[in-house]
């Protein structure tokens, strides 16, 4: 039970009660409000100060005028952005700042708990979508029936420029590298036979090699076989020389004559491509088992009909020469990579000369 007492030392200094404006004849009252003291039969009104039973606020001059905050209220501020409540609500809103797995918060987080700026909702193409969507999504995404036929035809540009560029590649290329291999491999194979004795003057079959013929002033070696086919002879490599039907012409040993031969001007070896820049007075010359046939260019006719035969006459028109006489032409395509007209080069025989005396000096380096 409290009792009065007549001086007290409160808890926050030495000051005496009436200090605080306290009345010594003031009777002990339980609290702001409460009756009479038990046993006093008197009833008294509100203490003028209820230190006895609750707290008060001391005047500011005790404490040097500052503010009174309770023990721990600095600790215990909360910071801004903290949500109130306990451990569970903190708990709460840090899942929803960072996700459940440390990420940040989805859509459905509670206001205030999202850490930086607000992310805006999920657009309308970021939401899931339901199978009818999807499927009518994916039939708007299937090309159109326009399109499909463009995309075809454009395949089959490109597959044809492929191939028209593959065959390009064979006929300008490789054909060379073959009918090259092939030529020497033939012209080799007559050297062998006419050092071993096997070759023979006389009538050739088709397809069979007889003579090289040299043009020192192109750089051409070049085996000559019998017959113009362009399976056996010309897509060889090798010359052919004019000795079928119709267009037979004379042989190199023949005392008068004209010996007449063709060759490729493009692709297959291309051994008459440069024959256009032959001039008067360069060499031509026919080696054969036992005699080399020297020839000089004579004249040309650049451009002619295929079907001009009259060039491989014994005395051709055009060429210049006015009588019999052993002479050679050359025929080939013009222009280059086309065969539609025909060029010719006339050469006149001026020497005749034993193998066994050596090469002629039109082959003396």
């Amino acid at each position: 039970m409290t009792a009065l007492r007549r001086e007290r030392e409160d808890s926050y200094g030495a000051a005496s009660y009436e200090s605080f404006g306290g009345d010594r004849r003031a009777g002990a009252g339980q609290g702001a409000g409460q009756g009479p003291v038990r046993g006093s039969g008197q009833s008294y009104g509100p203490p003028v100060d209820d230190e006895t039973v609750a707290l008060r606020i001391p005047p500011a001059s005790a404490f040097g005028g500052g503010p009174i905050s309770a023990p721990g209220a600095s600790a215990g501020a909360q910071a801004p952005g903290t949500p109130a409540g306990g451990r569970a609500a903190r708990r709460k809103a840090a899942k929803g700042r960072h996700g459940r797995h440390g990420g940040h918060a989805g859509h459905d987080a509670p206001p205030g708990a999202q850490d930086g700026p607000d992310v805006p909702p999920p657009s309308q193409d970021e939401r899931p979508l339901s199978r009818v969507e999807a499927r009518r999504r994916q039939r708007a995404r299937k090309p159109s029936a326009a399109v499909v036929v463009s995309r075809a035809i454009g395949e089959v540009f490109i597959t044809t420029g492929v191939l028209m560029l593959l065959f390009v590649t064979y006929q300008l290329w490789w054909t060379n590298v073959r009918a090259h291999a092939q030529a020497d491999k033939e012209a080799s194979s007559l050297q062998d036979d006419w050092a071993s004795g096997k070759g023979a003057p006389g009538v050739f079959s088709p397809g069979q090699g007889f003579a090289i013929l040299h043009i020192p002033k192109l750089d051409v070696v070049v085996p000559i076989a019998e017959g113009v086919s362009n399976k056996k002879v010309l897509d060889k490599g090798m010359v052919g020389h004019y000795g079928e039907g119709a267009l037979t012409t004379a042989m190199p040993e023949a005392k008068s004559g004209n010996f007449g031969l063709a060759g490729h001007r493009n692709t297959h070896g291309e051994p008459f491509r440069y024959i256009n820049r032959l001039q008067a007075g360069d060499d031509i010359v026919v080696e054969t088992q036992d005699e080399y046939f020297v020839y000089k260019m004579a004249s040309s006719l650049p451009v002619t009909a295929p079907s001009n035969t009259s060039v491989l006459d014994p005395v051709p028109p055009g060429s210049g020469f006015t009588g019999p006489g052993r002479y050679i032409t050359l025929t080939t395509c013009t222009p280059e990579f086309t065969s539609k007209y025909r060029l010719i080069v006339w050469g006149k025989m001026v020497e005749e000369r034993p193998r066994s005396k050596g090469k002629p000096d039109a082959l003396v380096e």
